[in-house]
């Protein structure tokens, strides 16, 4: 009697059709969690990608108005410095010269780059000694400055080979920061701070008188 009224509730009746689909949309949706963990690259600490083998770091001081400038000779006898870039297999990012150039003008306003730093990268092995020097190209607060020098080896992971601070005193001071030398393989297999000169073997090249001052920039300094 109950029954009659429809007052017993009664099962939904089986649709094996939706089931099927419903087990699809799973397998569907599990696979495609898969396929995205398998796509997704491993996170490489300390992996650079970068075409250059090494670079070659100095930074000063923050806003530091001096001009500090970075040489680097190769075993090949090519010398990356700010009157020639490219060198070898030796690049110079740019040639900061302190507060002389590190603005950008947007329209009328002068927008100001705190940061001091020279970059030189190697792009290519060249078995035997690379020598490091800096160079205090303008002393405008006429006090020592603190230079930074960083080697770094990029492949296959970075490896600072060399990290100190140095002190340029005066105007005109050359200091070699470090010599190393690397194998056919690219390994540092030595390291020394013998001085080295590489202002005086350009002056020599160019049939110059050596005076201590360096070379001009081409701007009248």
């Amino acid at each position: 009697m109950i029954d009659e009224f429809d007052l017993v509730p009664r099962d939904e009746p089986f649709d094996p059709f939706g089931v099927m689909l419903f087990k699809a949309l799973q397998v569907i949706a599990f696979l495609f969690f898969i396929t995205l963990v398998m796509v997704t690259p491993d996170a490489k600490s300390g992996k650079v990608d970068t075409k250059a083998e090494f670079l070659i770091t100095i930074t000063w001081p923050d806003k530091h108005p001096d001009d500090i400038d970075l040489f680097v000779q190769d075993p090949l006898g090519h010398i990356a410095f700010y009157r020639r870039r490219e060198a070898g297999f030796m690049v110079l990012d740019r040639d900061d010269r302190g507060g002389a150039n590190d603005f950008i003008m947007v329209g009328d306003t002068k927008v100001d780059s705190p940061i001091r730093q020279e970059i030189v990268s190697i792009r290519g092995i060249v078995a035997g000694e690379y020598t490091v020097n800096v160079y205090h190209f303008t002393a405008v607060t006429g006090k020592p400055v603190p230079v930074s020098v960083k080697v770094e080896r990029l492949n296959p992971t970075v490896q600072v080979v060399h990290y100190d601070t140095i002190e340029l005193d005066a105007s005109g001071e050359e200091k070699t920061a470090v010599r190393f030398t690397m194998d056919k393989a690219g390994q540092v297999t030595a390291i020394n701070r013998e001085q080295k000169s590489l202002l005086r073997q350009l002056a020599s090249f160019n049939g110059t008188v050596w005076t201590g001052m360096g070379m001009d920039k081409g701007d009248g300094k």
